[in-house]
């Protein structure tokens, strides 16, 4: 579904143009809508309707007694924006999520197969960087799996 690294301008309005793959995929399934929020990693993800909506049956079916809970549903739900692409395949990012994710003009989406994320482009070198430099082991157990 969504896979991929894709470089993109943000305008200042906050408009995202979202890959043409990806488009083409939203408006086939879910008629162009999604749902973006914040990650723990300081990005945004972004969530195809009816993908989302599963994840709102689980979390609804989570013991709200639990102050974990809470917290999660606070933070991944309440941050939550429902969106539709617009004629261009554009989405506009609000401002309160695009400061969570310190998203001004270059940002990067990363295809993760059902969602994709959305990181600011320098923020996402930098953490790329990282990333690789600590994932030998784990890169190569983990593709043992899957390769």
């Amino acid at each position: 579904m969504f896979r991929g690294t894709h470089q993109h301008n943000m305008d200042s309005k906050g408009r995202l143009s979202v890959p043409a793959r990806f488009r083409e995929w939203l408006e086939v399934h879910c008629h162009g809508q999604l749902v973006i929020t914040i990650d723990r990693d300081r990005c945004l993800v972004a969530y195809p309707l009816p993908h989302w909506e599963e994840i709102e049956r689980k979390v609804a079916q989570m013991s709200g007694s639990d102050p974990s809970v809470r917290k999660f549903q606070r933070l991944f739900v309440g941050h939550a924006e429902e969106l539709s692409l617009d004629a261009q395949g554009r989405v506009l990012v609000s401002p309160s999520l695009r400061q969570f994710a310190s998203l001004e003009k270059a940002v990067v989406l990363v295809g993760q197969v059902h969602k994709f994320e959305v990181w600011d482009q320098a923020i996402w070198n930098q953490r790329q960087e990282e990333w690789l430099s600590s994932m030998d082991e784990d890169f190569a157990r983990l593709g043992d799996l899957v390769l």
